[in-house]
């Protein structure tokens, strides 16, 4: 387990941005910390060790940031990669979830047959808000049969609740606010 110490570097590299995207949201940029390699990897070391011993077949990222420890985590965990993408960029068949989030109403896809039946997940976003998202990532994982495992994320934004949408699924998160 890393100390708080260390955990407390990595927290200092998330920068606020008021009133992005909309007025009243004060968005975690997490731009400084990609950039700084020692709280990448810190970040990296702490979602990976939260699996280590355990069987994971794959790691889906979530567009966009998702992607940047999704793709990671999988290389570390000896998993495969899965992308759910915004509607339109993956070239093949996909099965597809319309879902709200705390702007808007949105859509994600994933090609067909990503997983075999009961294949064990981690579903991978930088942030934790309403959980939204993440469900709906859940819902196509299911759809193709295999089975979400945990929930791991780079920062959780607390105050909104994202667990509870969740829930019962195991979370995993590296920073709190």
């Amino acid at each position: 387990m890393l100390s708080a110490e260390t955990l407390a570097y990595a927290k200092s590299k998330i920068r606020d941005i008021p009133d992005f995207p909309s007025k009243g949201i004060l968005f975690k940029d997490i731009t400084p910390l990609l950039a700084d390699p020692r709280a990448f990897h810190i970040v990296l070391d702490s979602l990976a060790e939260r699996f280590i011993g355990e069987h994971v077949d794959a790691i889906v990222g979530v567009e966009a940031r998702g992607f940047i420890f999704g793709g990671a985590l999988a290389a570390r965990l000896n998993a495969s990669f899965v992308p759910a993408r915004k509607p339109g960029k993956l070239p093949a068949s996909v099965d597809k979830v319309t879902y709200t989030t705390e702007y808007s109403t949105a859509e994600l896809e994933i090609h067909k047959e990503s997983f075999r039946r009961g294949a064990r997940v981690v579903i991978v976003d930088d942030v934790l808000a309403t959980g939204g998202t993440a469900k709906a990532a859940a819902n196509l994982v299911a759809a193709q049969h295999g089975e979400v495992v945990a929930y791991a994320f780079v920062i959780e934004l607390s105050f909104l609740k994202g667990r509870g949408v969740l829930a019962p699924g195991r979370i995993e998160s590296v920073l709190d606010y």
